[in-house]
């Protein structure tokens, strides 16, 4: 049946522990070269499970097939307040395909590139702590049926965004369960685990809401008495833990020789000289796996990442947090004098907000122009100086139109600075919100839906970001200005803040690591001029060999290629991180890796994307 608990796996003590020796020693000696902590580490792994996926629910769609991954309403719960733990993983799965591939009829994702077939198989769940955190990641390893013992290999991967653990299926898992290897998956410290704080409740370990004082919740954060709203990891957890990726990704590696072990004991054991093991992920998901490609040791064979985000100090380097609140406070002005902004957002419907934020940053002295027109020429042109191309400032309009610049803010300031509850420096706080944006109590339907809805930061799935400081006419500019003010003032908050930032740079990779990243060079999120080119830049000058594909007409999110005016001017990024995958694992085998190449992809207009609109080299 359905997520059926295997009845066998993890229920005898002794093999539990041995296993547990067992990851603990396969990673000994792979020292760390991110925060404090002494350079042998083992892994501790706290309520495992097991299930079985088989039938109408695999270990890749949970059943759901291509059309039911591209059903616009999610998969239904029998009873909205209290779902079962098969139908929050199902509900997961289809979220997460939808937020990271396109699925869209025209797109292509399984037919020209990409795979949604069934793949049976059990799943291998923990909590994982690292030396110093405060609050444990959550490990998952999916094991198929088909895995292939004779090319024993492990795909391991790190969420991309704060998304929850499922968040790289359509990245890592696509890829490696249809070819007979285990997937591993961090949520590296962030998640959808969110707690609601008038209730006490959170998500235990099978993602279903947990009472106050259960032994499995994953993420119970410190609160002052009386604290109300919504709480969730990343922000709120004290850990910093970006800072940590590296760590995350090694730690669910191991917990996957673990998982094979229990699997398949008859083929134990699995170490990491005997397994193949290879690090992929998009976005954080691709900063994660460049973090772990720095640490010590011959535990990993190879890493792919595409789009990532990446703290490089120098070679024109910059830091999320820098770019993201420059672009939260300039970029709506600049877009008016942006020509050709895709649609949505229907740049009509905002020019208002976006004129008002001409009109305040001029009378704060931020520009100096005296009309609309001149202002956002001036701002525009001042993004361009500060790196900015034209093609990410109009990719960036989705960013804008959907507030994500002051989202990602919000919670980045918190984690840097290791807010906990209560302790934005901008007042900034989160909740449940009634139609005036007042904050309220959560319903036990929005509660029981935020495991598998909620992409781990906020607004969405029923959690609003709650700014006090919202006035019109330009309702966000003062909490904005508070949230850039901790990137270029001065007091302890924004040393607090800087101090987190400086933690989460990137070092170059280990010696004779085979690296590949695949980036877009319209992508308006994760500029490719802040953080790829530079890593590139910063890995050869150190000596290494990293190759670097860079992609034209493709943004930073596949999963808006659906909308029309995306689709016809945009290309996806998983097939090129796919075609990676598939180089450096011939490479592994003897073959040569992928040169560098910038790549020409050409937009598929409103038509069906074919092989000739990718131009992937050969």
């Amino acid at each position: 049946m359905p997520g059926n608990p295997d009845p066998f796996p993890f229920q005898a003590p002794a093999r539990l522990l041995a296993a547990v020796a067992l990851a603990a020693a396969a990673i000994a000696g792979c020292a760390s070269t991110q925060g404090p902590g002494p350079a042998q580490e083992a892994a501790m792994f706290e309520h495992p499970r097991s299930t079985i996926h088989r039938g109408d629910d695999d270990l890749l769609t949970g059943g759901l097939g291509i059309e039911g991954l591209r059903a616009m309403v999610p998969p239904a719960f029998a009873d909205e307040a209290a779902p079962t733990a098969a139908e929050l993983r199902r509900r997961a799965l289809w979220s997460n395909w939808r937020g990271i591939a396109d699925l869209g009829p025209l797109g292509g994702y399984g037919t020209l590139y990409g795979s949604v077939a069934a793949v049976p198989g059990r799943e291998y769940s923990a909590y994982a702590t690292v030396p110093g955190a405060a609050h444990p990641h959550r490990v998952l390893v999916q094991v198929p049926d088909a895995f292939d013992a004779g090319r024993r290999c492990i795909v391991v991967t790190a969420s991309s965004g704060s998304r929850g653990i499922y968040g790289s299926i359509a990245v890592a898992g696509a890829w490696g369960l249809p070819r007979g290897c285990a997937v591993a998956y961090t949520d590296k410290g962030a998640g959808s685990d969110y707690f609601d704080l008038d209730a006490g409740l959170g998500s235990g370990a099978d993602g279903r809401i947990a009472a106050p004082g259960a032994a499995d919740l994953a993420f119970a954060p410190a609160a002052p008495a009386g604290a109300t709203g919504v709480a969730f990891k990343h922000a709120h957890s004290g850990d910093n833990p970006e800072a940590d990726w590296g760590r995350h990704v090694q730690q669910a590696a191991a917990f996957a020789l673990q998982a094979l072990g229990e699997a398949r004991p008859a083929e134990a054991p699995f170490t990491f000289d005997n397994t193949r093991v290879i690090a992929v992920g998009i976005s954080n998901g691709g900063g994660a796996v460049l973090r772990a490609a720095e640490l010590e040791g011959d535990w990993l064979d190879a890493v792919v990442a595409g789009e990532p985000s990446v703290n490089v100090d120098g070679h024109g380097g910059r830091a999320l947090y820098d770019y993201t609140t420059e672009a939260a406070l300039l970029m709506p002005c600049a877009l008016l004098a942006v020509d050709g902004v895709p649609q949505p957002p229907l740049l009509d419907q905002v020019r208002p907000l976006y004129e008002a934020r001409c009109a305040s940053l001029a009378a704060e002295g931020v520009l100096e122009a005296t009309d609309t027109a001149g202002r956002a020429r001036e701002a525009r042109d001042r993004l361009l100086a500060s790196g900015w191309t034209g093609p990410a400032l109009r990719a960036g309009a989705l960013s804008t139109g959907f507030d994500l610049w002051r989202a990602v803010a919000a919670t980045y300031a918190s984690a840097y600075g290791r807010y906990g509850v209560g302790g934005s420096p901008c007042g900034l706080s989160y909740a449940a919100q009634g139609p005036d944006l007042a904050p309220r109590p959560a319903t036990a339907a929005e509660r029981a839906a935020w495991w598998s809805d909620a992409s781990g930061i906020p607004p969405g799935a029923g959690v609003g970001l709650v700014d006090p400081g919202i006035a019109p006419p330009d309702l966000t500019l003062k909490g904005l200005q508070c949230l850039r003010g901790l990137w270029t003032g001065e007091g302890a908050d924004a040393r607090r803040v800087r101090d987190g930032v400086a933690a989460t740079r990137v070092a170059a990779p280990r010696a004779g690591l085979p690296v590949v990243l695949v980036h877009g060079l319209d992508d308006g999120l994760i500029p490719p001029a802040f953080t790829s080119a530079p890593y590139v830049a910063q890995a050869r000058a150190a000596g290494r060999d990293v190759r670097y594909w860079q992609l034209r007409n493709v943004q930073h999110f596949d999963g808006f290629l659906p909308l029309p005016d995306y689709g016809a001017r945009y290309l996806p990024l998983l097939p090129y991180l796919y075609e990676a995958l598939d180089r450096v694992d011939a490479h592994l085998d003897g073959a040569p890796l992928p040169a560098d190449a910038v790549i020409d992809a050409r937009p598929r207009g409103a038509g069906v994307l074919e092989a000739g609109h990718l131009a992937i080299p050969r």
